[in-house]
């Protein structure tokens, strides 16, 4: 099956999304996700500048050949950008192999290991009573695995709580980028966090028991001795995992975070590529992989570090807001479906403008995600809804500490 066209689509249903399409010349489609938060626009462009062109007349079915070509050939390696465009062909590729073949994607990568995966949500407030709520707002929806963030006292906007002074005050549950020229500046203090958190963990046990397993993002956002400290803190609240405690260029920084602290440790949502984690696997540093399929080359590349992961006894946790396209979302559950060590899958649903653009067939039923039975990823774009959204700049907030120094994330 020799590659006839291939096209980027470019749409914002309340935030940007960029997929491309690849068509072969029996007619069959395959769609992959190429968001990256803030950057679309540079994904875009390395896509139909530098890729689309030398993906015509090649052979759709080469999928691993056609990554290493793309990977190798540009000569520049790794970096978010080249590795979500690599992800987007992959992800394309694999979704042509499958309905060719007339399967789920699962299938062609070793059938169901599990009837489905189970997923978390995020709950989220700006005080204690409006997390409750948050929080029961999700069971009600059926998860059975919840994300606690909070507001903390004295600050008037913190990024993973969805309502903001900031952010005009409005819940935003579905998209923390906020349409703006500028990114929205946020004031942290993180001695204040510290001394917050435990209470937030503390009352959330005393009201929902010992048997919900609880979440925590960190945003990266402390020193390693500080994630540490609240590693240690947070024991007696048995976290299903501590995330992104520290930014995630030194890898090393786990080694002092892993020696004080039995808090399981998940970190690499802004990761790219198989070598960011040599050292955490290798040493065992981490519980939980965080990458997303779409930033991480494909199903392709995120089936190999996955499987290394689990030589070293490390689950998967893949990242999967709605920063990642349903597109995306798909390909991940495909894999969750498939690998044998499996841990968790982030979701939160998506706008309903958003599915409107993207027709989707995976499901969400008792807090687990199962991608469909549908040939191929299961997912359909429709032109139509898509050009009714077009692109709008968006940016995550910048973090600023009280001292008016821009804080590492």
């Amino acid at each position: 099956m020799k590659i006839t066209s291939a096209e980027t689509i470019v749409t914002s249903p309340g935030r940007n999304f960029v997929t491309l399409r690849i068509t072969t010349e029996d007619g069959i489609t395959g769609l992959g996700d190429a968001t990256l938060n803030g950057r679309e626009l540079s994904v875009d462009s390395y896509l139909r500048d530098h890729v689309v062109p030398l993906l015509i007349g090649r052979d759709a079915g080469r999928i691993e050949d056609t990554w290493q070509y793309l990977y190798r050939g540009a000569y520049w390696r790794r970096g978010p950008v080249t590795m979500a465009a690599i992800a987007a062909v992959d992800m394309a590729l694999w979704d042509i192999k499958a309905k060719a073949a007339g399967m789920p994607l699962y299938q062609l990568l070793g059938g169901a290991s599990r009837s489905g995966a189970l997923a978390y949500g995020h709950a989220s407030g700006r005080d204690i009573p409006e997390l409750f709520d948050s929080i029961r707002a999700h069971l009600d929806a059926g998860y059975r695995a919840i994300r606690i963030q909070t507001g903390i006292p004295g600050l008037d906007s913190v990024y993973g709580v969805a309502a903001s002074a900031a952010g005009g005050g409005e819940r935003y549950d579905y998209e923390p980028a906020r349409p703006t020229a500028v990114p929205v500046e946020e004031t942290w203090d993180t001695r204040a966090y510290l001394r917050h958190i435990p209470t937030v963990f503390e009352a959330v046990r005393a009201e929902f028991g010992p048997e919900l397993p609880l979440l925590h993002d960190g945003h990266h956002r402390m020193t390693p001795i500080q994630a540490a400290k609240l590693g240690k803190a947070l024991e007696p609240y048995d976290l299903f995992w501590l995330e992104d405690a520290t930014p995630g260029e030194d890898q090393t920084a786990l080694r002092l975070i892993r020696q004080h602290t039995t808090t399981p440790l998940a970190i690499g949502e802004v990761f790219n590529h198989v070598h960011d984690y040599t050292t955490l696997l290798s040493e065992r540093l981490i519980d939980y992989v965080r990458s997303a399929v779409t930033h991480t080359g494909g199903v392709t590349a995120m089936k190999k570090l996955l499987d290394l992961a689990a030589v070293y006894g490390v689950k998967s946790g893949m990242h999967g807001p709605t920063d990642i396209s349903p597109v995306g979302q798909a390909a991940a559950l495909h894999l969750d479906l498939a690998i044998h060590n499996f841990g968790i899958q982030e979701y939160m649903r998506h706008s309903a403008a958003t599915l409107e653009v993207f027709e989707t067939s995976y499901r969400f039923e008792n807090g687990l995600l199962h991608p469909s039975d549908t040939p191929g990823l299961g997912v359909t774009l429709n032109d139509t809804a898509a050009a009714a959204h077009p692109y709008q700049p968006a940016y995550l907030p910048v973090n600023r500490l009280t001292d008016g120094t821009v804080h590492d994330w």
